[in-house]
């Protein structure tokens, strides 16, 4: 497998359920005709990353298996790719921010939701995930190792650890906020430290507190014949609503991965035993913070 196609699905949401879902199908046969192997959908596609108070969420989060969710998964199968879906979820004892990923026969391969949750804010009223799954996708030209982040995860270089000492090869990125530099350099820093490929999608200009700049690095700073480092940057889409087609070169990643410097090849377990330790320094103390 030579490379892997990820659609990046900078969307609008509607202003309903019924409407995201028939918006969402007939983004997936677009990103099926350009020839995706995998279509991704911004953070909470379900009812557009709405949060503005727990009555709000509890009445707008849907069960996991329900027909929003499940629509996905047939469509998948019947497209023939794999789809990653997201969603506020019924959860006890709160909703959480989920993403599903069915594979091309339409059958679960990923659920995740997202762990760091934006507790200082709205996401308070939240249930967090517990955990960075991975999972082999099968595309049918071969087969990728997956994981993912949600938005404010991708500001904790243990997430993409994690998903990194997990197999992961590709990391998907559901996302709703502005990005900007910085935000983008965490991205480009995750990519490289890990030798993985980064897939991020955020809603497009005209979404509150959004600016489209989905991107895709591959985490390949070195190729032999070219001087120096390069930017791992494939694609990097504009503010404008649209679906961007990101190719990772997965062969090469892989042929890359076995011979570099980064990811799990030279670290050091041994000395990292403070990083699991609970207490805080008391700068970075908050009220309610774990």
């Amino acid at each position: 497998m030579k490379e892997f196609r990820v659609a990046l699905l900078q969307l609008l949401p509607c202003g309903s359920l019924e409407q995201n879902l028939q918006k969402g199908l007939e983004a997936c046969r677009r990103a099926a005709a350009m020839g995706a192997d995998l279509a991704l959908f911004p953070e909470m596609w379900s009812n557009g990353y709405r949060v503005e108070s727990p009555e709000q969420l509890a009445a707008e989060a849907i069960d996991a298996e329900g027909p929003f969710v499940s629509a996905f998964a047939e469509e998948a199968r019947a497209l023939s790719m794999a789809i990653g879906v997201t969603f506020l979820e019924r959860y006890d004892p709160a909703p959480r921010n989920a993403l599903r990923v069915f594979d091309r026969t339409g059958a679960l391969v990923l659920s995740y939701a997202k762990c760091h949750t934006c507790a200082f804010d709205v996401e308070r009223w939240l249930t967090p995930g517990d955990g960075f799954p991975t999972a082999c996708l099968d595309t049918g030209r071969g087969e990728v190792r997956i994981g993912a982040m949600i938005c404010y995860d991708r500001e904790f270089p243990e997430s993409a650890r994690l998903l990194m000492l997990g197999g992961a090869e590709i990391v998907l990125v559901p996302n709703a906020c502005p990005m900007e530099i910085n935000r983008l350099s965490q991205l480009r820093a995750r990519a490289f430290e890990n030798m993985i490929g980064i897939a991020t999608v955020n809603y497009p200009h005209g979404q509150p507190d959004c600016n489209g700049h989905s991107t895709a690095f591959d985490g390949i700073a070195y190729r032999d014949g070219e001087p120096g480092s390069r930017d791992t940057l494939v694609l990097e889409a504009g503010e404008a609503e649209g679906i961007y087609l990101a190719s990772f070169p997965l062969e090469e990643l892989r042929a890359y991965r076995a011979h570099e410097v980064h990811g799990d090849a030279w670290r050091r377990p041994s000395l990292y035993a403070p990083l699991l330790a609970c207490e805080k320094l008391p700068v970075f103390a908050r009220p309610h913070a774990d």
